[in-house]
């Protein structure tokens, strides 16, 4: 039986819960047969929804009864919103367990895998492993680095400048770019910016043009609390929470702002420590799993200097900004050798280049 095979359909399935099973991963599950006929299919689709294995083994039903299972990721074997899966497994009689990763979450690691040979099954583990971590990563970061999962994004002209003059709002890329922002933010738990981002585009930061089935949590990183109580942000609560981060002593010192702001609806948020890794690690608290950066560029050099950064993610517009321009990085530049799995994508007329951060070589630079 050709494993391989069988695990890329079900890595196909958990695709079905892309953006929508947050805080949990996607997975997917096929039952096959000893003829090698899929009996049954599954995803997990929505957080507190049904387990893609549960839902593969009920449709397989009595056919399930010395089959393989195929699926992305290990089984859990404690009780989460849903009941354990691990032991579905086993009274389904299945005869073999093909596994692509196992679940990193401390709660499950290993224990759903012991419980599957403990009654019997024979366990495969890693099939497809490159495909099925690449998948989740949101998840695996989560899990392992105890943060969101962040992607820093910004748009910029060929001569590496995001905006025509300081404090100016600059529209750089085109409609096809922009398309793709939009469904990049129907799938993230949350948007960041940077109070001089809020001051200078008043942004909405909601998404447009992209379904969406949960509410869109935005971030602003802002020391001063210089956020505004009628900025437009907090006109769209009904798309999901305004965060505001801040520090405890600007807080203390600044009681009116934080009441306006309060009251205008925003959630503020001081983390014990004023560094951007302790106010992820709070984020994490609060149920953001996966979180884009989205300006300015103060925040994407601070994000970056404390290697809290799994993404980069760089579209470049055919237009010259010139030297009255706002540099992004200025000499804090990225070495885009510093990334790895880089790529570059065309839409329309702008240029997507995107890697994921390389730890120990991004810190060299």
């Amino acid at each position: 039986m050709d494993d391989a095979h069988f695990m890329r359909k079900a890595l196909a399935l958990a695709e079905r819960g892309r953006g929508r099973t947050s805080p949990n991963p996607m997975v997917g599950a096929v039952v096959v047969d000893e003829s090698g006929v899929i009996v049954g299919r599954g995803a997990h689709e929505f957080a507190g929804g049904p387990h893609a294995e549960v839902i593969a083994l009920e449709a397989a039903g009595s056919r399930a009864r010395g089959a393989t299972l195929y699926c992305t990721l290990e089984p859990c074997a404690h009780m989460g919103r849903t009941g354990p899966c691990a032991p579905v497994v086993v009274q389904a009689g299945v005869r073999r367990a093909v596994i692509a990763l196992e679940d990193p979450n401390p709660l499950v690691h290993g224990r759903g895998l012991a419980h599957l040979r403990e009654h019997g099954i024979d366990v495969t583990v890693g099939v497809e492993q490159s495909a099925a971590e690449r998948q989740n990563v949101v998840f695996l970061t989560t899990m392992r680095e105890r943060r969101p999962h962040v992607i820093v994004k910004a748009a910029l002209s060929v001569d590496g400048r995001f905006a025509a003059a300081p404090g100016v709002r600059t529209l750089l890329t085109g409609a096809p770019a922009n398309r793709r922002v939009q469904r990049q933010r129907a799938e993230v738990d949350a948007i960041a910016i940077g109070s001089g981002t809020l001051l200078t585009d008043d942004p909405l930061l909601t998404p447009r043009g992209a379904y969406r089935t949960r509410p869109l949590t935005r971030v602003v990183f802002d020391r001063r609390l210089r956020t505004p109580p009628s900025a437009r942000l907090l006109s769209t609560l009904g798309a999901g929470p305004v965060i505001i981060i801040t520090g405890e002593r600007a807080r203390a010192l600044a009681p009116d702002r934080v009441a306006g702001l309060e009251a205008a609806g925003a959630l503020i948020l001081a983390p014990p420590a004023d560094d951007i890794g302790t106010a992820l690690r709070a984020l994490t608290t609060m149920g953001v799993s996966s979180l884009l950066i989205e300006g300015g560029a103060a925040l994407h050099r601070a994000a970056l200097a404390a290697a809290v950064v799994d993404e980069v993610h760089v579209y470049i517009a055919p237009a010259v900004l010139g030297p009255e321009g706002v540099e992004w990085m200025g000499a804090g530049r990225i070495a885009w050798e510093a990334l790895r799995d880089r790529r570059a994508v065309w839409l329309g007329e702008d240029v997507l280049v995107e890697g994921r951060v390389i730890r120990d070589v991004h810190r060299n630079h």
